[in-house]
């Protein structure tokens, strides 16, 4: 992945010493590729890269948060 990556905000992830990071990339896949929102989880407090990483287009996010909301309903 290439391209400036911006922190916006970082948590514990609940049950852990791990983290939730949240950024944008721009340009993460090259040249005139399409920024994103970058949620990454990390499972220790350390950690210097993610274990996991979801990439989201501003296209998207609106969808993605009324279904975040609507599953943190179900819990």
């Amino acid at each position: 992945m290439s391209g400036t990556i911006t922190p916006i905000d970082e948590m514990t992830l609940s049950g852990t010493k791990g983290k939730i990071t949240i950024t944008t990339v721009a340009q993460p896949y090259g040249p005139n590729s399409e920024s994103v929102a970058s949620i990454g989880i990390s499972l220790k407090a350390d950690a210097t890269e993610p274990e996991w990483k979801v990439h989201i287009p501003k296209a998207n996010i609106a969808q993605v948060i009324e279904a975040l909301q609507k599953a943190e309903k179900e819990l």
